[in-house]
C-alpha cells in the first residue's frame, strides 16, 4: 500500500471503531476491491449486520469468503459460523468444521472452542471425544 493507501485504511478504521459505519463502508469499500483482507473482513461484517446500510447477505458471504480464502483468521471463523448457525448461507456443518479448522491452525481460540464443541456433539464432525479435549486444551481450558 502507498502512504495514502495507508491513510485512507487508517480513516476507514477509525471510522468503523467509532461506529460511523456509512463513511467506514465509503472508504472501506475500494480497499476492500483492491483484494485488502482485513477491509474485506470489515465490509463483511456491515453487509452481514446492516451496518450503515440494509443488510445484504449475499454481499456479506462474498466478501467474507474472499478475506477467509486469503487466510485472515477471524474471516475464516466468520465464514465458519455463517456456515454452523446457517446465516447467510444454508446450514452445513462440514463446511463450517473446514473454516473453523482452517481459523484453529491460526491459533483462535473461538475457533479452537467451537470445534472443539463440535466434535463433541459430532456435529458437521464425526464425534471424538479425544480430539474435543485436545482443541479445549489448546484453547487454554482443561475439562
Amino acid at each position: 500500500m502507498t502512504d495514502n493507501d495507508d491513510m485512507n485504511f487508517n480513516s476507514a478504521m477509525a471510522a468503523f471503531e467509532a461506529k460511523h459505519f456509512s463513511r467506514a463502508m465509503q472508504l472501506m469499500s475500494p480497499i476492500a476491491e483492491q483484494g485488502n483482507a482485513e477491509a474485506q473482513h470489515r465490509v463483511a461484517i456491515m453487509f452481514q449486520n446492516g451496518l450503515g446500510m440494509a443488510r445484504n447477505p449475499d454481499a456479506a458471504v462474498r466478501w467474507m469468503r474472499a478475506a477467509a480464502e486469503q487466510g485472515h483468521a477471524l474471516a475464516q471463523h466468520g465464514l465458519g459460523f455463517m456456515y454452523l448457525e446457517g446465516e447467510c448461507l444454508p446450514k452445513d456443518g462440514e463446511l463450517a468444521a473446514h473454516w473453523f479448522k482452517r481459523a484453529a491452525e491460526q491459533g483462535l481460540a473461538g475457533s479452537l472452542t467451537t470445534l472443539a464443541m463440535m466434535y463433541e456433539q459430532g456435529n458437521g464432525v464425526a464425534q471424538d471425544l479425544e480430539e474435543a479435549k485436545r482443541l479445549y486444551k489448546l484453547a487454554g481450558f482443561d475439562r
